[in-house]
């Protein structure tokens, strides 16, 4: 009976997400809020807040994003709520565990699921990285939940002698693309390894370290991280996750990867265009060129802006404060934060999709 009842709750999941979207596509508004880059962020933030968990958008993303929860966690502790974000991750943790996994996505009912409808490689990194960020306390039932999922992560996606990751179709933070094993899942594996530690866990044998070398070694090329396995082109996420997650803290491997966004002008109007040569990837059914054409090219993604503004604070490139000004620019423009914008900074809108409002990544630019 309960597996009845979870494939249900998944389906009435995916069917909540889809209807939002549909309905903020040809009748949803766009709300602005008044004040400084700033003073907008907090706003957001302030109306995402659910009373049990922090919701991922103003717009049709109504609902707890694993991914996206994970990427503010810590500068939503740093904004000093830290006693909601360890309510979210309580709420989801009892969601997770009642369903018997951990998928992308929880609604106001409780529904676990995956969007898009497929497996998620970064759903467990996310949620053991803010574990913690937030210096979250785990009780016993959730240590034997959580190492009982990493067994199966490790037998859903890893070489189980060596830990390497294997070739496989999931979900994670470029959904649009099939990538062949892209450098921001092995970014993710190396932080969820070393969270693994922190946490003293004992689900995942295997140690940081094989990870960070493989990023090295089978994905940097000199200038910045490769796509994935079987491209050397630039992509957002897996250029900036590695060292967004401090998995690796190579300052001359920074500064090729800043040089390399200035000379290819990745930052010309805003930062920051998401990649480049889109169309040499296999895109999901649905999210390719002649369905939502430019969705992940040289469009301007606001979320791997808010990594690259980090990224350039943290390691004190001359290009933090004219980048920082051009994207406050950008969010008072529209008064909102938006998911994507098209390279003019103009609402990314095509007939079956249109970028969602207020993004709970503002947590990421108001730390700044």
């Amino acid at each position: 009976m309960k597996p009845l009842i979870r494939t249900v709750g998944k389906i009435l999941g995916l069917i909540h997400a889809e209807s939002r979207q549909l309905y903020n596509r040809y009748f949803g508004t766009i709300e602005r809020f008044d004040g400084s880059a700033k003073e907008i962020c907090h706003q957001i933030i302030d109306r995402l807040w659910e009373g049990n968990f922090y919701r991922t958008s103003l717009g049709h993303f109504n609902f707890f994003w694993m991914r996206d929860f994970g990427t503010v966690a810590q500068s939503l502790v740093h904004l000093g709520h830290q006693e909601k974000v360890h309510h979210t991750l309580q709420w989801a943790l009892r969601r997770y565990r009642r369903a018997g996994t951990i998928t992308l996505c929880i609604d106001h009912a409780g529904n676990t699921f995956n969007a898009p409808a497929k497996r998620s490689i970064d759903a467990l990194p996310w949620l053991l990285h803010s574990l913690v960020v937030s210096d979250y306390h785990l009780n016993k039932a959730e240590r034997t939940f959580l190492d009982t999922q990493l067994v199966k992560y490790i037998k859903s996606y890893l070489d189980p002698l060596t830990g390497a990751l294997q070739k496989g179709s999931y979900a994670e933070m470029r959904d649009a693309v099939h990538y062949d094993r892209s450098a921001y899942s092995v970014a993710l594996i190396a932080r969820m390894a070393r969270c693994v530690e922190l946490l003293h866990l004992t689900g995942f044998p295997f140690h940081p370290q094989v990870y960070q070398a493989d990023l090295i070694h089978n994905y940097w090329n000199g200038n910045y991280f490769n796509a994935d396995r079987s491209s050397d082109a630039y992509s957002s996420d897996s250029a900036l996750i590695p060292f967004f997650l401090d998995v690796i803290n190579d300052s001359h491997m920074v500064k090729r990867t800043c040089d390399y966004i200035n000379r290819a002008k990745l930052h010309a109007v805003y930062p920051l265009q998401y990649g480049e040569r889109d169309k040499e990837f296999k895109h999901r059914l649905g999210m390719g060129t002649w369905a939502m054409p430019n969705y992940t090219g040289t469009t301007i993604w606001t979320w791997h802006a808010t990594f690259y503004l980090h990224m350039l604070k943290r390691f004190k490139r001359p290009e933090y404060t004219a980048q920082y000004k051009k994207f406050a620019e950008l969010i008072e423009r529209h008064g909102t934060y938006p998911e994507l914008v098209n390279p003019d900074g103009s609402w990314y809108y095509v007939p079956i999709y249109r970028a969602d409002p207020g993004m709970v990544w503002a947590a990421l630019f108001e730390e700044l």
